[in-house]
């Protein structure tokens, strides 16, 4: 079998509410909360952009002017386009639907907003597995819950034998 086509279009999540960021969420959306001097957008776009991607799609809802407005100012790479989700937010899957027009044919890679990486960039290595397989649809990448800073919840994916 060949490789996977490599990625040429990037979805960053980035309409939510950020229930559990709040106060900070109640004057910005969470994608603009401050982390490090930046907001938590530009630390995403900066890993679409370090991983090679150079077109992203950005969804907005919550406060969607203002992220809208920064958006906009950026002249950093990637290339973004906005999937506008004010009339109604989508949540993750009917994000990604709306979104399908503007991410174009071919592989996405989907990532959050709002996850910052203490170790190792993910991406270059999520990116080299991608590609080095053959026939599947998905690749996900799973971090163990005692691994995280600041997770609380219980989580979403459960490992069994």
């Amino acid at each position: 079998m060949s490789e996977q086509p490599r990625p040429h279009s990037a979805f960053v999540l980035a309409a939510g509410l950020g229930t559990r960021m709040r106060p900070l969420t109640e004057t910005m959306p969470k994608s603009m909360v401050p982390v490090a001097g930046r907001p938590l957008i530009d630390h995403a776009l900066g890993r679409v952009a370090e991983a090679g991607i150079e077109r992203a799609v950005v969804n907005l809802h919550h406060f969607a002017d203002l992220l809208e407005g920064h958006l906009a100012a950026r002249s950093a790479p990637p290339a973004i386009a906005l999937s506008d989700e004010r009339p109604a937010l989508l949540d993750t899957g009917g994000g990604l639907a709306g979104a399908d027009a503007l991410l174009g044919e071919g592989p996405i890679l989907a990532l959050n907003s709002d996850a910052i990486f203490a170790g190792p960039e993910p991406m270059p290595a999520l990116l080299q597995a991608w590609c080095a397989a053959a026939g599947i649809d998905a690749l996900l990448l799973l971090v163990p819950r005692a691994a995280t800073v600041g997770y609380t919840r219980a989580g979403d994916f459960f490992l069994e034998a």
